[in-house]
């Protein structure tokens, strides 16, 4: 098994290397005192809705009592969340990243992340592939979880994309034949 701290900074070092490549147009890792972490992975994250609501991100996995390592107040990394399988979790100006670290070929090819909603707001499909939070009321967007996007490490795309089981949205990413790490990208923002 790898040392946490080893698991870490392999972790950092695939996702760094694949933002970088993909430009300049990425959010930016900051902070963001509306969003609060969980001390574990099965903590999950609550994030902001624009009209002043919270929804909570968990994040179901197999390690679910995985502590987090806390570099900076906006970044953390659950390490060994499933085999071969690491999370870098960003906060950013208006909600999070769950870049999902992939070292190899027998890590899963689906991740599962629990979404509780607040009263009067619902899941929407989009036709990107994402999901809109909707107020019912209004039929207003009050948030967004982005198509996700996957790369490996000879910078080719990986296919990734949602199902959504109830409450629960699993991001699968087809990483057979892949070079690894792999690194997918589940982003949220209000």
């Amino acid at each position: 098994m790898r040392h946490a701290r080893d698991g870490a900074a392999a972790a950092m070092s695939a996702a760094s290397k694949i933002l970088v490549a993909r430009g300049k147009n990425e959010p930016q890792e900051m902070e963001n005192p509306d969003v609060a972490w969980g001390q574990r992975a099965r903590d999950g994250v609550w994030v902001p809705t624009r009209d002043g609501q919270r929804i909570h991100v968990g994040i179901d996995v197999t390690a679910a009592d995985t502590v987090a390592q806390v570099l900076r107040p906006s970044l953390r990394v659950f390490v060994g969340v499933d085999v071969d399988t690491d999370i870098v979790a960003q906060t950013t100006a208006g909600g999070v990243r769950l870049l999902t670290v992939i070292h190899g070929p027998d890590a899963p090819s689906e991740f599962r992340f629990a979404v509780s909603l607040a009263d009067g707001l619902a899941l929407e499909s989009m036709p990107s592939g994402g999901y809109d939070v909707v107020h019912l009321r209004y039929g207003a967007t009050v948030g967004r979880l982005y198509n996700p996007w996957a790369s490996d490490s000879m910078f080719r795309q990986v296919k990734a994309d949602y199902a959504l089981e109830g409450s629960v949205v699993t991001m699968r990413v087809q990483h057979t034949d892949a070079f690894y790490p792999v690194v997918a990208d589940p982003h949220y923002e209000r």
